[in-house]
């Protein structure tokens, strides 16, 4: 069954917000630059959300792209289902990451619908208002076969899987395992890895990956802090925000933290942190190599690698990977957010690749 959702956020919990925003105990200025994100920078974001911030506004834009909830494997999925008006719509699972949400795809939402697609964004399990896993297990393709149950069950029966962060891995599994109904993935980026005689540096970010490693090896630890600080969790979630971005791209503050609002309310700290408990091993591995028959994608697949992403494999790299490589492309512009920040160049992308085989 599938119903209509509303997240009912009462006056009371905003109002919380708001009292513990103030009551923020701050720590001394950076002593570098490099430390982390800047007080002076967070503390007038927080000032901000505690004074100038409208929730609502974002509840009623969520609420009109259409906003769902329905049972699969015994968790509630929470999704958003924009429908095109075009009669022959091609159907869109579009899957986010961490530190992202749906938020990333609604600037996007009109210019799909308008190109002729239905568009599905999930909350993954552990994210937004989906529900929080009880059990290990909840890995990139257990999430995967949830999201063919949730295409199935909405009628579609050719759909494609478009991703980033998270998605990406959750795209490319999808298409693998239900290829009678997903006719394929477009993947921002493919996560393939360097070529035997390659000099690419695995570690050239390294010191951008403390988050990855804490959130891998102690997803819970950091969760308490994530679930009762506010400004804490700003802070963790606004600097990959910020240096995971284009700098030409501009992403509105009140975006941002409507993103952020997507972990605070629902206090999903620890319960999204736990994707990378259960499932980084993997990434690891597809980025690292060596590659095991099973990591092989054979499903068609696009790429689409935007100039300030994380990973930027060269298409011979990612042959290794995915061996039915039908689309490579290299946008002019945007980061690892590219949907939100370029919602015109991402439609271009989704159009594209599907265009090849709706």
């Amino acid at each position: 069954m599938i119903e209509r959702f509303d997240p009912r956020v009462t006056g009371a919990e905003l109002g919380d917000l708001r009292s513990r925003l103030a009551a923020t105990r701050w720590p001394e200025p950076e002593t570098d630059p490099r430390q982390g994100v800047a007080l002076a920078e967070l503390m007038d974001l927080c000032a901000h959300w505690q004074d100038g911030y409208d929730w609502r506004r974002c509840d009623e834009r969520l609420a009109a792209a259409g906003r769902f909830r329905t049972l699969i494997d015994g968790i509630g999925i929470c999704f958003l289902h924009a429908r095109s008006s075009q009669p022959d719509a091609f159907p869109v699972v579009l899957t986010h990451g961490w530190p992202g949400s749906p938020v990333e795809f609604l600037d996007a939402l009109g210019p799909l619908t308008d190109a002729g697609f239905d568009c599905v964004i999930p909350s993954l399990p552990g994210y937004g208002w989906s529900d929080k896993p009880r059990e290990a297990g909840w890995g990139i393709d257990r999430i995967a076969r949830a999201w063919a149950a949730l295409m199935a069950r909405l009628g579609y029966e050719r759909y494609g899987a478009v991703g980033s962060d998270w998605g990406t891995s959750v795209s490319a599994s999808l298409a693998q395992q239900d290829p009678r109904h997903a006719v394929g993935a477009l993947l921002l980026p493919p996560l393939a890895p360097p070529l035997p005689d390659d000099a690419r540096a695995a570690g050239d970010r390294a010191d951008d990956s403390g988050y990855s490693a804490e959130q891998r090896t102690r997803p819970q630890t950091i969760g308490y802090s994530l679930t009762d600080s506010p400004a804490g969790l700003a802070a963790w979630i606004v600097e990959k925000i910020g240096s995971w971005t284009d700098p030409r791209s501009r992403l509105e503050r009140d975006a941002v933290l409507d993103n952020v609002m997507h972990y605070w309310l629902p206090r999903t700290g620890a319960s999204a942190a736990r994707l990378y408990w259960e499932s980084l091993g993997d990434v690891s591995r597809w980025l690292s190599g060596p590659l095991d028959e099973h990591d092989l994608v054979h499903a068609p697949v696009g790429c689409s690698i935007f100039p300030y992403e994380l990973q930027r494999p060269t298409r011979q790299q990612a042959e290794q990977r995915f061996t039915d490589i039908r689309y490579w492309s290299q946008p002019e512009l945007g980061g690892h957010f590219a949907a939100w920040e370029q919602p015109a160049l991402f439609t271009r992308e989704v159009e594209a690749f599907f265009t090849m085989l709706r």
